[in-house]
């Protein structure tokens, strides 16, 4: 679908329930709708409803801005931006560290802040980046065992052992 002022594609598609003349629909890119969404904008039928969703939407950010997020991908678990999107839900603790330029906003706009003020578990595990660091040693001393390099597997088992006391002690 194209936009209803030019020649480019329609990226945005604007419903305004306007009263007894029913809905409004606008089919507009992204050019169009930053317009029609600016509190200034002077074009008939800008409602006030458009300068609280130009508040609340950051329409700077392009369509391929947006593709490059969703393609982002966690190297612990594999899980995508777009694939959080879709499901709610985070692969693994190390996301959070991964996606945390995207998830920033997300939570404080949700949470009204971007720290947690409230019960922390008993048994707390550790930094994302060292459960990284754990998963990826194991991985490292069992591709050793695989391949028959048992001194190697032994200095990361040593390794290992040292990051879960580490972890253990503080």
């Amino acid at each position: 679908m194209k936009c209803q002022h030019c020649e480019k594609p329609a990226t945005f598609h604007i419903t305004e329930l306007t009263g007894p003349g029913g809905p409004h629909v606008l089919h507009v890119c992204e050019d169009h709708a930053r317009q029609y969404l600016s509190p200034d904008s002077t074009q008939p039928g800008t409602s006030a409803l458009a300068g609280v969703l130009s508040s609340q939407q950051k329409v700077e950010q392009s369509a391929e801005q947006i593709a490059s997020t969703d393609q982002k991908a966690c190297p612990v678990c594999g899980i995508t931006f777009a694939e959080f999107r879709n499901i709610g839900r985070l692969g693994c603790p190390y996301d959070y560290v991964h996606f945390q330029t995207d998830l920033e906003p997300l939570l404080i706009n949700i949470h009204g802040s971007r720290e947690h003020h409230g019960k922390k578990p008993s048994k707390l595990l550790g930094s994302p980046d060292r459960q990284h660091r754990l998963l990826q040693l194991r991985r490292e001393m069992k591709e050793a065992v695989e391949k028959e390099l048992y001194e190697r597997a032994t200095e990361i088992r040593d390794e290992i052992r040292r990051l879960e006391q580490n972890e253990a002690g503080e």
